[in-house]
């Protein structure tokens, strides 16, 4: 560790409640944070299935509708490291139970919403209780499990991220399609609700206080640069291809860099001066955890990416409804969640090597999955395409709780929040990123053509762009082994 991660350790050290110890009752604190996590994952892809239900009942126009998306997304992203440097300063279980608080209540009233502009409000809200609670998840991970049980944790982290993504989708089909109570696409809010109160009353009872005795004060220079920086890389990326990649666009994006560069420079200088950044400089200087960003960013981007284009093929060139296009995911997810579960015995045999392997299968089943659409083209069904599906989530179950825990392993704890907000604000981008270059080939190979050719040949290209994604992550494997093996000298 250096010296600078060491000082930043031992200033912060007065902020935590004092030594890490073993947790009272680990597996209700796991179910506490674990059903955080269920509904944040599985309400970013419960809103995508009900969109065409919102824009019909609320008479909203495609503006409104791409903003109740779009809107979430971007407070989402930009609040994350916020969120994960305030579990630092004031406790996690207390922003935890604040988050989800205010997750819970804005999801009754996006469900009670009248308006397209009461339901984008309320989804912005709704949007800043996820990043206000989402990081703290892995903070108690890091800090409140040690050993094999964290490595369990972190497995069961993974497998409730595979299982919340299928469940967004088949259960808000499956909530439209019923449309309980003539309520229509309301109940995608609504369910939230009991999940929501539940678990807030399990996380206050379990879920460890951190009081400390210093108060250092929140970077709000730091929080405002960094939020530039992100809203001039995020917008692009959210809503550059809907509106064609205008100048503005682009003007926004080489923006981006110098807005990072100003957010930098200033938290170097906070930190020399003794100060409390709000993304310790110091972390990057820790290499498993600078490289294992940069190969988060690749993984996510085809992870997410695929997700994107599988949808859009499913539903808009086979002509599946959203219930059956969930259904077609079953294989992908029931695979992750497995291999998630595995991961920790493959893990004490093999090492970070386990992602290593995780990464080669992602990228064969992409393989697969690409030569059925090149073998199959219009024949192509999710039956046929089943195999490689379940492939490629057996691959991504590999490699996503090895990945978060040998990212986080040497972060300080008392710097945990920082560096899960990091963590999954890059994630956040990375999914950004996948989708908008990955629809961005679909877009353009797609063309002005419709019907089930057309999409077959867009969703051909778009499983070439993956590819490459799948083959970078794979790439980068050997920089996090190296960074670990730095480390631990």
């Amino acid at each position: 560790m250096t010296e600078a991660t060491a000082a930043a350790a031992d200033s912060a050290a007065a902020v935590r409640s004092g030594p890490a110890q073993r947790p009272a009752r680990p597996g209700w604190i796991l179910f506490a944070v674990m059903a955080g996590t269920f509904i944040a994952i599985m309400d970013s892809f419960i809103v995508n299935v009900a969109v065409p239900s919102i824009r019909a009942d609320l008479d909203a126009s495609y503006a409104q509708i791409e903003l109740t998306v779009a809107g979430y997304v971007l407070v989402y992203g930009l609040l994350l490291v916020t969120g994960g440097r305030l579990g630092d300063l004031f406790g996690y279980r207390r922003m935890y139970l604040a988050g989800l608080a205010l997750f819970t209540v804005a999801s009754l009233a996006c469900g009670l919403a009248p308006s397209p502009e009461s339901l984008i409000a309320a989804r912005v809200v709704q949007a800043a209780g996820a990043a206000l609670f989402y990081p703290q998840v892995l903070s108690v991970l890091q800090t409140a499990f040690t050993g094999k049980a964290q490595a369990r944790a972190f497995s069961i982290f993974g497998a409730t991220i595979g299982l919340a993504s299928i469940a967004g989708q088949l259960v808000g089909g499956a909530l439209v399609s019923m449309d309980l109570f003539g309520l229509s696409w309301r109940p995608i809010f609504l369910i939230n609700i009991p999940i929501g109160v539940a678990t807030l009353l399990v996380a206050s009872a379990v879920l460890p206080a951190a009081r400390g005795t210093v108060r250092p004060r929140l970077d709000l220079r730091g929080v405002a640069l960094l939020s530039i920086a992100l809203l001039l890389v995020s917008i692009p990326l959210v809503e550059g291809q809907a509106a064609g990649w205008p100048m503005w666009a682009w003007g926004m994006l080489a923006l981006a860099l110098p807005g990072f560069a100003a957010f930098t420079l200033w938290e170097r200088r906070l930190a020399a001066a003794g100060g409390f950044p709000l993304v310790p400089p110091a972390l990057f200087r820790v290499p498993s955890f600078a490289g294992g960003n940069v190969l988060a960013l690749a993984f996510f981007a085809g992870n997410a990416g695929l997700f994107f284009i599988l949808t859009l093929h499913l539903q808009g060139g086979m002509g599946y409804s959203p219930l059956v296009a969930g259904l077609t995911f079953t294989p992908l997810a029931m695979a992750f969640v497995a291999a998630s579960l595995l991961a920790p015995r493959m893990q004490e045999r093999m090492g970070l090597k386990v992602l290593t392997l995780g990464y080669a299968v992602n990228a064969a089943g992409t393989l697969m999955l690409l030569g059925c659409a090149l073998a199959f083209e219009t024949g192509l069904t999710g039956w046929i395409m089943a195999p490689a599906l379940a492939v490629i989530g057996f691959g991504e179950g590999l490699g996503v709780s090895p990945l978060f825990g040998a990212i986080l392993a040497k972060v300080p704890q008392s710097e945990a929040g920082a560096g899960s907000g990091v963590l999954e604000t890059t994630t956040q981008i990375g999914m950004s990123f996948g989708v908008t270059v990955l629809g961005l080939v679909f877009a353009v190979f797609l063309g002005s053509g419709t019907g089930l050719a057309a999409s077959t040949t867009a969703f051909t290209a778009g499983l070439v762009g993956n590819l490459v994604l799948a083959v970078v992550a794979l790439a980068l494997m050997p920089v996090v082994l190296r960074g670990r093996s730095t480390t631990a000298g």
